[in-house]
């Protein structure tokens, strides 16, 4: 698999390599669709300019990016093409070989539940063969890396694409088992976005059940491994903030990195939910509805730690699109991240029910952006409220696709336990119902 892996990889670089010397290029780096005021290229630029001027890149409301970042372009400023590309690429190898791990272990788990006669003789079909999980881990690649979102993120040179390179590092090693690196990873993913958090619950779970530690709350092992992992977490974290405090000599990033992201001060339109409301919300009222929009990240994670709590492979999928649909300054390149997924769970396509019609919506939405964008902005024939709609359409577009997987994930489970073909106590065919 090394060799389509390796032109996979030379492709996509090939297609960046030339949109970047084309004359989209300019016009990518400017949609409000790909890049945001956090992760715009061209604040970055303001910011190293203020770096080497000697004034702090944070002394104004231009540059929101965390201080490592800024360190490492004020570096590799003049390779900067070659960073994006090559974090497109990292991101997409990472995935490749997490991917592979998860297939190997399910495969696995199956091959030991068939010999102990776990599955219903009704649901064999529903059992994956290697055959068909054979060219997943490749697929998740190709979707990633060939996907117009990441092209047009890595065009942009949207510091999304690093950032999706250090979460899909998190999740390889943690589909390896390494603690150490998982953590460390995730210290700086949360570092750079403060979302990442949400990840901790899943790759805790999947590490127990690798180390075959009983997720039991009155187990002293349960709590000395979580102990372990917030200490190496914890202290990872610390050593990040300590150290760009030391690269800056203040504290003046706090505030307009991971304040700027709670607070949301700037409501330049993109594809979230914040910009349009709090641009009609009254002052006294902007504190609670603040509250309410950001607790949405945090929220989902308990309730679908509980019930994912056998599944956090699935768990990271969903904790990745609630974070894309509900983070403060959200773009394409977060979407493409839990899209590449997609492919791992093609043995749900039989129990999904919205699919086509979900698909035609986010990709008709796609189109329209830039159409309603032109038609408020520069023809004036339109307002914000149609570029809203359209946003807001794309946005439940993309919930109603995840909890279409929910669905047929859950019930894929549920015949995998009670069989395919369920019957009532009259002997009629029951309807499987998620409440």
């Amino acid at each position: 698999m090394a060799a389509p892996l390796t032109l996979l990889t030379v492709a996509a670089v090939t297609v960046r390599a030339a949109l970047y010397r084309s004359s989209l290029a300019d016009v990518i780096s400017e949609r409000v669709e790909v890049v945001s005021p956090l992760t715009a290229w061209k604040r970055v630029v303001e910011g190293l300019a203020l770096l080497d001027l000697g004034v702090s890149p944070y002394s104004g409301d231009i540059f929101h990016e965390t201080p490592l970042i800024i360190y490492l372009f004020h570096f590799l400023v003049d390779y900067a093409e070659v960073t994006f590309m090559l974090a497109d690429v990292i991101t997409a190898v990472a995935l490749y070989f997490a991917v592979q791990d998860y297939s190997k272990q399910v495969f696995r788990k199956q091959k030991f539940a068939l010999e102990a006669d776990r599955y219903p003789l009704d649901c064999l079909e529903l059992i994956r063969s290697p055959s068909d999980m054979h060219y997943i881990p490749l697929k998740v690649a190709m979707f990633y890396l060939f996907n117009p979102f990441t092209i047009l993120s890595c065009v942009a040179k949207s510091t999304c694409g690093l950032n999706n390179a250090i979460i899909s590092l998190f999740i390889l090693s943690t589909m390896k088992g390494n603690v150490l690196l998982s953590a460390v990873f995730l210290a700086l993913a949360t570092y750079q976005s403060i979302y990442p958090l949400t990840l901790c619950a899943p790759a805790l779970l999947y590490l127990m059940q690798r180390q075959y530690i009983p997720i039991n709350a009155r187990r002293a092992s349960f709590w000395w491994f979580m102990v372990q992992y917030a200490f190496v977490y914890l202290g990872s974290l610390s050593v990040l903030v300590c150290l760009s405090f030391f690269l800056l000599g203040s504290w003046d990033y706090l505030p307009s990195v991971y304040g700027f992201i709670l607070s949301v001060p700037d409501l330049t339109p993109n594809i979230g939910l914040f910009w349009y409301f709090f641009a009609e919300m009254f002052e006294h009222f902007r504190l609670f509805f603040l509250c309410v929009f950001q607790i949405n990240v945090f929220f989902y994670t308990i309730p679908l730690s509980i019930k994912l709590k056998e599944h956090p492979v699935f768990l990271i999928f969903m904790q990745l699109a609630v974070i894309s649909i509900f983070k403060s300054y959200p773009t394409v390149g977060d979407i493409a991240l839990y899209l590449a997924f997609l492919p791992v769970w093609s043995h749900l396509h039989r129990f999904l029910r919205n699919i086509f019609l979900v698909s035609c919506v986010l990709l008709a939405c796609s189109a329209l952006f830039p159409v309603l964008w032109h038609l408020w902005i520069y023809a004036g024939s339109a307002n914000s409220n149609f570029y809203y709609a359209i946003t807001l359409l794309f946005n439940v577009a993309q919930i109603l696709l995840v909890s279409d997987y929910f669905y047929a994930f859950l019930r894929r489970e549920h015949h995998l336990s009670y069989g395919l073909y369920l019957k009532r106590k009259d002997g009629s065919e029951a309807t499987l119902l998620l409440k």
